[in-house]
């Protein structure tokens, strides 16, 4: 799949290596800044920790 995104980029060499890493900065951002954060409302309830809490 990423062989196949890579040789369908246009351009020489040097600018399909710029392009590819624009689109992984990209996912990465995309990722950051909505998905983890969507997702950690639905897993939150099983990574936290009571540990050093009192039981007042």
């Amino acid at each position: 799949m990423y062989a196949w995104i890579f040789r369908n980029l246009p351009g020489p060499l040097w600018l399909r290596i710029i392009e590819a890493l624009i689109l992984i900065a990209a996912v990465v951002l995309l990722l950051m800044m909505y998905v983890f954060p969507w997702l950690n409302e639905y897993i939150s309830p099983f990574t936290d920790s009571t540990i050093g809490q009192s039981t007042q």
